[in-house]
């Protein structure tokens, strides 16, 4: 009678220690908490994968996109005393800057066309937005429209001029540095 207690005793705590092996993982990943240490999503303390990843979404080295509207919102807001813009005048504006800002970065985005046809493609671009935009315009503010576009371009290009002064700065003081260093 005592084996037979014995043996029944044994088969049970078998039985028990398998279940609950098999609850846990048992080595195998597999059971409730997908593996690891079993408890819960495989970090324990209630952390799941998307919380183990380390740095931010995204890739840290593409800047942060600024939204068509906030740049079109931008001009306009640069353009409203020169151009003497009354506030219907700004929405339209804006929301046709706004456009044109969304096509522009499919245009450049698009890999199919080639520089020569993106180049044609931005020019047809900035030839459209400008029609729709002086359609809004009286011939006063269309002279200073055309005015402040120019004087917009030549900002544009002397910020870019100092952008590459400041980088070709820049790698002249890297290329002493690795001078010296070989010295």
């Amino acid at each position: 009678m005592k084996s037979i207690q014995s043996l029944f005793l044994l088969v049970f705590t078998l039985l028990c220690v398998t279940s609950v092996s098999a609850q846990y993982g048992n080595g195998y990943n597999n059971g409730y908490g997908g593996g690891g240490n079993g408890y819960g999503r495989g970090g324990g303390m209630g952390m799941d994968r998307s919380m183990m990843q380390a740095g931010p979404q995204g890739s840290p080295s593409k800047p942060k996109e600024i939204p068509a509207e906030e740049t079109a919102a931008k001009i306009t807001e640069q353009m409203k005393p020169v151009v003497n813009l009354d506030e219907l005048q700004v929405i339209a504006i804006t929301n046709v800057f706004a456009d044109s800002l969304r096509e522009q970065g499919i245009l450049l985005k698009n890999e199919s066309s080639s520089q020569d046809q993106k180049i044609e493609q931005m020019k047809a671009l900035k030839e459209s937005t400008t029609k729709k935009i002086t359609a809004f315009l009286n011939p006063d503010q269309i002279e200073k429209y055309n005015s402040f576009m120019t004087d917009f371009k030549e900002v544009k290009k002397s910020k870019s001029k100092k952008k590459k002064e400041a980088k070709e700065q820049k790698e002249a003081k890297e290329g002493i540095e690795t001078e010296k260093v070989q010295e």
